[in-house]
């Protein structure tokens, strides 16, 4: 997955903290992510025109074209991580046991429980 930034450096590094994957790849204008568990990685690349998503959905707003879902652990204290890495908590909260985060670049991702079962 790529998401478009003004400054994709800036967006990277908060996935960087919250996910606490490492930038393996930094050309300027493109950074990526990589899962240290193997997995996905995430890339960043330079939008210098990118508008943020309107959160909810609005007719006639820019609207999001995908979204992050990140378990943790325990919702509450996720939430708190990732106010402290850089997210705000959306205003509007559609579900009572998720909750729907904005990126610096206004990018909505949810975190979810998911206890972590080591596989």
């Amino acid at each position: 997955m790529v998401l478009g930034a003004r400054d994709p450096g800036e967006l990277a590094r908060f996935y960087e903290r919250l996910l606490g994957w490492p930038i393996a790849v930094d050309e300027g204008d493109w950074l990526m992510l990589r899962d240290p568990g193997g997995g996905t990685g995430l890339s960043f690349q330079a939008e210098p025109d990118q508008v943020a998503p309107v959160w909810p959905d609005q007719p006639g707003e820019q609207q999001m074209m995908s979204h992050l879902d990140i378990g943790v652990d325990d919702l509450d204290e996720g939430v708190m991580w990732a106010v402290a890495a850089g997210a705000v908590l959306a205003e509007w909260q559609p579900q009572e046991d998720v909750r729907v985060m904005l990126d610096p670049a206004g990018h909505p991702f949810c975190l979810f429980p998911a206890p972590f079962d080591g596989t």
